[in-house]
């Protein structure tokens, strides 16, 4: 029996992948919270192989592959396919460690709102901020404090992914926004190149948000994918 998994990003839950529950119902996917419930990548990762039994499709976006990478390097055995949205393999950068540790300050003075609040743009294309960045700010802000600094911290100390993608021998699709300005689209190219026979796939007029700004071109991408080798009647009802 194979299970077919999603991955939030980071501050995110199931509002993320709203279209995709209904899209891709006929493989019934669960989508997990453990990045709500442990303090590393590597942690979460091991709470996802062990909270859900058996051979796995992972599909994570942005935290959510990081996530996914880090399971298949615990547990390759175990995974069927992976498909990562808008995420990247390598560990932190310097100056995204400075970013990432300046507003951990500030979360923790209960700033939230105004450290997200003008940024929240900067997760979408220009066509799409308007509409949906007001219900992004609200699952962001929903999260909370300790949450975002925790989960900012466990990707601070995230793992190289770069060591063991070539080691991949799963079904691979990798989708990044066209516009992507969190995870450009050089961080997917990298991964597709690392992975053998890995498909890529740009989805356009799309930022980093893909499963809420364009979700019928990532349907349609996923459910494709799927069908190539995942049988619906293998996911578990």
């Amino acid at each position: 029996m194979t299970q077919l998994v999603l991955i939030p990003g980071l501050a995110a839950g199931a509002a993320m992948w709203r279209a995709q529950l209904e899209g891709l119902a006929q493989w019934k996917p669960a989508v997990t919270d453990v990045h709500m419930r442990q303090d590393s990548i590597a942690t979460m990762a091991r709470a996802l192989l062990a909270e859900h039994q058996g051979r796995l499709v992972l599909c994570g976006a942005s935290m959510g592959g990081m996530i996914a990478m880090e399971a298949a390097r615990q547990a390759p055995e175990r995974i069927g396919g992976i498909a990562l949205l808008g995420t990247n393999a390598r560990p932190e950068s310097d100056d995204m460690r400075a970013l990432r540790e300046a507003a951990i300050v500030l979360f923790a003075q209960d700033r939230v709102a105004e450290v997200i609040g003008p940024n929240v743009a900067f997760a979408f294309h220009p066509d799409n901020a308007a509409a949906l960045a007001p219900a992004y700010l609200e699952f962001v802000l929903k999260a909370g404090a300790a949450q975002l600094i925790r989960q900012n911290q466990a990707v601070i100390g995230r793992p190289d992914a770069r060591t063991h993608l070539p080691g991949l021998r799963c079904p691979t699709l990798v989708l990044c926004g066209d516009s992507d300005q969190l995870t450009p689209p050089e961080c997917s190219r990298e991964i597709a190149a690392l992975v053998p026979g890995a498909e890529l796939v740009m989805v356009p007029r799309c930022g980093h948000m893909l499963t809420m700004e364009q979700p019928e071109a990532v349907n349609a991408v996923l459910i494709a994918w799927l069908r190539k080798w995942m049988d619906p009647e293998t996911s578990p009802g």
